[in-house]
C-alpha cells in the first residue's frame, strides 16, 4: 500500500498557488486527494458543487489525484478514506500560526494522522484565494493568478452580481 495524503481547503477559488502545490505532491506521494470543504461558515463565493469541478479542471492532467467535495472534520474525512498524511499550504510566515495550531488540534483530534507543510515556488507566495475573489469582484484581471476556467467562471460569476 502506497502512501496517501490528504490536502483539504476551501480552495474558493483554486489559485495557481494551490496547482503548484497539488502538482508537486503528487510527485511525493502515491495518491493524494483534494477535499473540497462545503464550509458554510466562510460563506464562499463559488458553491461546492462549482469548486469541485473547477479543481476537476484545473488538476485533470495529474492522474493520482482525487478531487472531492465534504463537510464536517477533516479528520473525520481522512480516517473515513483511510488517509493518515494532511498537507497544509504555508504561503508566509503569516501563516504558520493558524497552520500549526491546526495541526496541533489535528493531533489532539487523531495521533495517527500526520500534517505535513509544503510552501508554494516563490512566484505564488503572495496569491491567496481572498486576494483573486476580491480583485475579481472589483472588476480586476485575475488571469496571472488562477487557470483559464477558474478566471472565466470568477468573471461570469462577477457579471451575475
Amino acid at each position: 500500500m502506497g502512501c496517501k495524503a490528504l490536502y483539504p481547503g476551501t480552495f474558493d477559488p483554486i489559485t495557481n498557488g494551490h496547482h503548484d502545490l497539488v502538482r508537486r505532491a503528487a510527485k511525493i506521494f502515491d495518491h493524494v486527494v483534494i477535499a473540497i470543504a462545503a464550509n458554510p461558515n466562510k460563506a464562499p463565493l463559488l458553491p461546492l458543487e462549482k469548486r469541485v469541478e473547477l479543481a476537476r479542471t484545473v488538476l485533470a492532467e495529474l492522474p493520482n489525484v482525487e478531487v472531492v467535495g465534504y463537510s464536517g472534520l477533516t479528520v473525520d474525512f481522512a480516517r473515513q478514506h483511510g488517509l493518515n498524511v494532511i498537507i497544509r499550504g504555508l504561503r508566509a510566515v503569516s501563516d504558520f500560526e493558524f497552520e500549526f495550531q491546526l495541526a496541533n488540534m489535528t493531533r489532539h483530534l487523531a495521533t495517527d494522522i500526520e500534517t505535513v507543510f509544503m510552501t508554494p515556488q516563490e512566484q505564488f507566495t503572495f496569491i491567496s484565494s481572498t486576494l483573486v475573489r476580491e480583485i475579481s469582484l472589483l472588476g480586476g484581471d485575475v488571469s496571472g493568478f488562477v487557470h483559464p476556467a477558474v478566471a472565466a467562471e470568477l468573471k461570469l460569476h462577477r457579471r451575475k452580481s
